[in-house]
């Protein structure tokens, strides 16, 4: 959690590797209580304007939330924390996560649905945000460093490929 701009503007940041497993017995009872520990912090936290950045990176799908929870959450959510929100930042989406929004956007308001970003790596984040103040896990910057190291390759590799090379030029 940190801080930005002039005024107490929150920087909420949820990172979903630390979820709890979904084969836990004790699951639903873990992540209704995870949630209304968020919501009462929220609550205490935000007094103006907040962002909540969302790191996906290096979860495995067990722990990812479900389509059900999240939008039990966004329903019971109260109408001054979502007025509030300015931007809902998704870092390193995963196809299920952009899926299950794709999905659920004629079901939330356009005006939630306009706060959603995608970030593909931590670098695009920090030009978004300032990162002084925001702690990301070391789970998450190593997942970021290897996605970046093969993205470099992969372009290496098509500009040393004359063929696409030649599609490149296209």
């Amino acid at each position: 959690t940190g801080y930005y701009g002039d005024g107490p503007n929150a920087i909420i940041v949820f990172a979903a590797c630390f979820l709890p497993d979904s084969s836990r017995t004790d699951y639903n009872y873990v992540m209704e209580n995870l949630f209304l520990y968020v919501i009462s912090t929220l609550e205490l936290m935000v007094a103006e304007d907040y962002m909540i950045v969302y790191l996906n990176g290096a979860t495995p799908r067990r722990r990812m939330p479900g389509l059900g929870w999240m939008k039990k959450c966004y329903q019971m959510i109260d109408r001054r924390l979502r007025k509030n929100l300015k931007s809902f930042i998704i870092v390193h989406p995963s196809w299920f996560i952009r899926t299950i929004l794709a999905v659920t956007r004629p079901f939330i308001s356009s005006k939630f649905s306009s706060k959603i970003q995608y970030v593909n790596t931590l670098a695009e984040l920090h030009e978004m945000i300032p990162m002084e103040y925001v702690h990301i896990p070391d789970s998450i910057v190593k997942y970021d460093e290897e996605k970046c190291i093969k993205r470099r390759m992969r372009t290496s590799c098509l500009s040393n490929d004359p063929e696409m090379a030649s599609v490149e030029q296209e």
